[in-house]
């Protein structure tokens, strides 16, 4: 049984709050890309990003997990995506929950509860990382410019998610649809990967979406 004192870490008193790619202003950049750009990246900020260890062989782990989050615990290299949440297996006993922006609080009082009698581990990593998603009809390309880990469809198809090398540097490749692609990228490398983006994609078109 593990204990644990769990608060509230999203100030809820009007405290702006800001992604790490604020500063790029996305936003003005919405509608001024090339028509028919076969790159869009979409910045999936501020989400709620839970890590959670456990013993992925348990069937108590297995279910409660399943009871908190209704949805089935993935296997190695999978990720599960339902509505605006989404479980991935970052390793033999560690998996990482995103849910949406505000839920993260509410989400590890029901895994806690769910998961009480078990040897568990739950830290809320929100404000280390964020999200790209990336679509479009040559994501692929830039993706086998950026990153030696073989994306063709045989090998990483959609559902799968790794941790690799991309542009020298670390991050997870999720495949969530037939032509959509996430970044789950670290904070403080966030403007790095924009600005690789922009020049990855270049020949192809880059637009931005809200």
């Amino acid at each position: 049984m593990t204990a644990a004192n769990v608060y509230q870490q999203r100030p809820t008193s009007g405290a702006k709050a800001e992604s790490s790619l604020h500063h790029a202003d996305l936003v003005s950049l919405v509608g001024k890309g090339r028509k028919n750009a076969g790159v869009t990246v979409r910045e999936k900020k501020l989400l709620g990003h839970l890590t959670i260890r456990g013993d992925g062989h348990d069937a108590a782990f297995a279910a409660g997990v399943h009871k908190a989050l209704g949805i089935e615990l993935p296997g190695a290299l999978q990720v599960i995506v339902k509505g605006e949440t989404s479980l991935q297996w970052l390793g033999p006993d560690e998996w990482l929950l995103i849910v949406p922006s505000g839920e993260e609080f509410a989400a590890e009082q029901n895994l806690r509860a769910a998961l009480a009698d078990l040897h568990i581990q739950i830290v809320n990593v929100s404000g280390g990382q964020q999200i790209l998603e990336l679509s479009g009809p040559n994501v692929r390309d830039v993706l086998m410019k950026s990153t030696s880990y073989d994306v063709h469809p045989n090998n990483f198809p959609v559902g799968k998610a790794v941790g690799t090398v991309f542009a020298k540097s670390q991050l997870v490749i999720r495949h969530i649809a037939e032509d959509t692609w996430e970044l789950v990228i670290r904070r403080s490398f966030s403007d790095y990967w924009w600005l690789w983006l922009q020049d990855a994609s270049a020949e192809f078109g880059l637009s931005v979406v809200a």
